[in-house]
C-alpha cells in the first residue's frame, strides 16, 4: 500500500492554501432576473478546501489571500474567523467608488431540469492584483506546514497570480510540504487574458511542480492538453479516467496522486456521485450512491478536504478517498460552499451509513 511523504513533526499548519476570497449571491431556486432577495456566502475554491479542513476535520488551517479595508472585507473576515481559519492578508484600501475590491460571484440553485446558473463581477477584485513578493513565505513556512495547496479559479485572475502560485510551491517543497492543485478550469475566467491557449501554458506549468492534482477529465483535456474521451459527457467511468492519468503521470512524473469525483447529473436536484484515486500506480475506487442535491457548489472542494485530511492522518488510502467521497456528497445538502457536517457523519456515511434519523 503506498503513501504519501508527508511530515510527521510538529507544524503550525496543517495545511494552507492560496487563493482569492469572494462572497456569492444566492437567490435560491429564483433565477436572479426574478429576483428580491439573496443570501451571502463566503467563498473561494482554496480557501473552501481550509475552511472544511479546520471547521468539520479539526485540522489547523490557513488562507493566504487579498483582503479590501471596506465593509464587504470586514464581513468575509467575519466568516473567515468563524470558521476557524488562520489568514495571512496581503491589504489593499478601498478608494470609496471603484476598488480594488472583494469578487461577487452570483450563482441561483436551479431546479429538476433547470441548471444552476453562474455568473461573476471580479472587475478590480484585489485577488487579481496579487503577484510574487506579496506574501511573506519564508516567515509562514518557518513555522512548519504539512500540505500547500491552490487551484485554477486563482490561477485564472490575472497574468500574475500564477506566478504566486508557482512562488508559493516552490516555498512549499523547500519546506518539505506536498504540494497540491485542483485545476478547476473555467473558460469565462481565462477567456480575459488568453483563453485555452493561456490556459494550458499556466496549468502545465504548475501542474510540473505538484505532488497532487485534483481534476476531473474536462479538466485534464482542457487545462491541461491531455487527449481523452468526449469531455461533455456526463457518466461514472472510472475506466476513463485512469487511463487519461497514465497519460497525465507520464507527461508529469513528479505528481505521485490524482484524484477527481465522478458524477452523472439526472437533474439539477438528482447527482449520481463517486469518486477515484490513483496513488503511486495503485488505484482506488469509492462506492457510488444517488445525490438529493439541494446546493451543488462547493461539492468538489468538500471532497478534496475530506480526501486531503484522511492522507494527512495517515489513513489507508481507500479510506482517504472514501472520506472525501462522503464529506464532497454530504457538502451538498447544505446550503452555502462550505461545510456544516460533523467527521462522525463524514466516518458514518464513508462506511456506509444511511440517513436513517440519529437518535
Amino acid at each position: 500500500m503506498q503513501k504519501l511523504d508527508i511530515r510527521q513533526d510538529a507544524c503550525g499548519l496543517d495545511f494552507l492554501s492560496v487563493g482569492a476570497l469572494v462572497h456569492r449571491l444566492d437567490p435560491g431556486v429564483i433565477p436572479f432576473r426574478k429576483a428580491h432577495s439573496f443570501t451571502v456566502h463566503v467563498s473561494g475554491g482554496e480557501y473552501n478546501v481550509a475552511a472544511n479542513l479546520s471547521d468539520c476535520f479539526g485540522l489547523t488551517t490557513g488562507i493566504a489571500t487579498a483582503m479590501v479595508r471596506y465593509p464587504i472585507g470586514e464581513m468575509i473576515q467575519a466568516r473567515v474567523r468563524e470558521m476557524g481559519v488562520r489568514p495571512f492578508y496581503k491589504w489593499f484600501e478601498h478608494d470609496g467608488v471603484r476598488g480594488p475590491n472583494m469578487a461577487t460571484v452570483y450563482s441561483d440553485l436551479g431546479m429538476g431540469v433547470r441548471p444552476p446558473v453562474v455568473f461573476y463581477n471580479r472587475a478590480n477584485e484585489a485577488g487579481a492584483l496579487l503577484k510574487p513578493g506579496d506574501i511573506d513565505w519564508k516567515s509562514i513556512f518557518a513555522g512548519g506546514v504539512r500540505w500547500f495547496h491552490s487551484g485554477g479559479i486563482f490561477a485564472a485572475l490575472s497574468t500574475t497570480t500564477s506566478k504566486l502560485i508557482l512562488e508559493g510551491m516552490r516555498a512549499a517543497r523547500q519546506a518539505g510540504a506536498i504540494n497540491s492543485f485542483d485545476l478547476n478550469y473555467r473558460a469565462k475566467l481565462w477567456a480575459p487574458i488568453g483563453g485555452l491557449q493561456k490556459a494550458q501554458q499556466v496549468l502545465r506549468s504548475i501542474a510540473s511542480e505538484i505532488d497532487v492534482l485534483i481534476g476531473n477529465e474536462e479538466d485534464m483535456q482542457l487545462g491541461l492538453g491531455i487527449a481523452g474521451p468526449d469531455a461533455a459527457r456526463s457518466e461514472i467511468k472510472s475506466e476513463s479516467f485512469f487511463a487519461m492519468i497514465e497519460k497525465v503521470v507520464k507527461e508529469f512524473p513528479n505528481v505521485k496522486a490524482v484524484a477527481t469525483t465522478l458524477r452523472e447529473v439526472r437533474s439539477s436536484n438528482r447527482h449520481d456521485w463517486g469518486a477515484v484515486l490513483w496513488l503511486k500506480g495503485d488505484q482506488y475506487v469509492s462506492p457510488v450512491c444517488t445525490l438529493d442535491v439541494l446546493d451543488r457548489i462547493g461539492g468538489g472542494d468538500g471532497f478534496a478536504a475530506g480526501l486531503i485530511y484522511g492522507l494527512i492522518a495517515g489513513r489507508d488510502p481507500e479510506e482517504a478517498l472514501r472520506l472525501g467521497w462522503a464529506h464532497g456528497a454530504l457538502l451538498t445538502t447544505f446550503p452555502g460552499d462550505v461545510t456544516m457536517a460533523r467527521l462522525p457523519e463524514v466516518e458514518a456515511f464513508a462506511r456506509g451509513g444511511s440517513a436513517r434519523v440519529q437518535r
